[in-house]
C-alpha cells in the first residue's frame, strides 16, 4: 500500500461496504418478507421511519380482489391496546395511514392479510416505526456527505499510517469533517427531527451522538499529539479503527424515543 491512489480507493471501498451495512442494518431500514395466504403469495415492504406532519402510509402490493388486510398498532414502548385498521383497496393495492405522532414518538404495527378464511401476520414481531420532524435537504445532504468523507479520510489516514506515509493532512481534514458535520450540522438536523440538538452524553444515550463524540475525542487527541517531526501513527491507528468501530454502530440505534408513561404521568 505505498501507493496513496491505492490506499484511497481502497478506504473508499472499506467507508462504502460500512456505510451499506450501517444503513441496511439500522432500526429505520425497511422490513421486507413475503408470506403466503389463501394459495397467494405477496411481498411486503414495511417502513419503520416516517419524517413530516403527515400519517405514515401503508401500502401492500395485493392485486388479487380476493384479499383483504388491516394494520393492527399502538405505541411504543407501552402496553397499550391494540387499535385496528381496516385497510382500503386502491387499485391492486391495499392501503392505511398510521396516524401521525410527534417527534420521537414510535408505533409498532403489523399487517394482517385474509382470503378465504385463511389469515396471515407480517412481520411475525411487530415493525417499530418513529416518526421524526421534516428535515431541509439544505442541511442533510451536507451533514451526511461530511459525515461520509469523514469516515472516508479517517480510513485513510489510517491506512497512511499502517504504509508508514504522512498522515498529518488527513488528521486534520478528517477531524474538520466530523467537526463540521458531527457537531455543527449534526445537531441541526437533530433539532429538525426530533425537537432536541444533542441526546448523547451527558443528556443522553443516543448512540449516533455518543459515536460522534467519540470519534471527534479521538481525533482531537491526535491533533494534539501529533506535530512535525512525530508521525503519531499509533494514535492515527487507533483514531481510524475507533471511527471504523463506531460508525459501524447502526444507525438511529438507541436513538431519540418518546416515553409515553412519563408523558401520561406529568402534571
Amino acid at each position: 500500500m505505498k501507493k496513496p491512489a491505492v490506499r484511497f480507493a481502497l478506504a473508499l471501498l472499506i467507508t462504502l461496504l460500512s456505510a451499506v451495512w450501517q444503513r441496511r442494518s439500522g432500526p429505520t431500514y425497511p422490513v421486507s418478507g413475503r408470506i403466503a395466504v389463501g394459495g397467494t403469495s405477496i411481498d411486503l415492504k414495511l417502513t419503520r421511519t416516517h419524517g413530516g406532519p403527515g400519517d405514515q402510509p401503508v401500502r401492500v402490493a395485493a392485486p388479487d380482489a380476493a384479499l383483504t388486510g388491516a394494520v393492527a398498532f399502538r405505541r411504543y414502548p407501552t402496553n397499550d391496546d391494540w387499535t385496528v385498521l381496516p385497510m382500503a383497496r386502491a387499485g391492486a393495492d391495499l392501503v392505511a395511514a398510521l396516524p401521525h405522532q410527534p417527534p420521537a414518538g414510535k408505533l409498532e404495527y403489523q399487517v394482517r392479510l385474509a382470503k378465504g378464511g385463511e389469515t396471515a401476520l407480517f412481520p411475525p414481531r411487530p415493525a417499530i416505526t418513529r416518526f421524526k420532524g421534516d428535515v431541509s435537504t439544505v442541511i442533510l445532504v451536507p451533514h451526511v456527505l461530511c459525515m461520509f468523507l469523514g469516515m472516508l479520510f479517517s480510513t485513510a489516514a489510517g491506512l497512511a499510517a499502517l504504509a508508514g506515509a504522512p498522515t498529518r493532512r488527513l488528521a486534520w481534514i478528517t477531524f474538520g469533517l466530523i467537526a463540521v458535520g458531527g457537531f455543527i450540522l449534526g445537531p441541526i438536523v437533530q433539532k429538525a427531527a426530533f425537537d432536541a440538538y444533542w441526546t448523547g452524553v451527558p443528556f443522553g444515550w443516543d448512540l449516533t451522538d455518543n459515536k460522534t463524540l467519540i470519534a471527534g475525542l479521538f481525533w482531537a487527541g491526535v491533533l494534539l499529539v501529533q506535530r512535525p517531526g512525530r508521525s503519531a501513527r499509533i494514535e492515527v491507528l487507533a483514531a481510524a479503527v475507533t471511527t471504523l468501530l463506531v460508525f459501524a454502530i447502526p444507525h438511529s440505534t438507541w436513538g431519540s424515543e418518546i416515553k409515553w408513561e412519563a408523558v401520561q404521568k406529568a402534571p
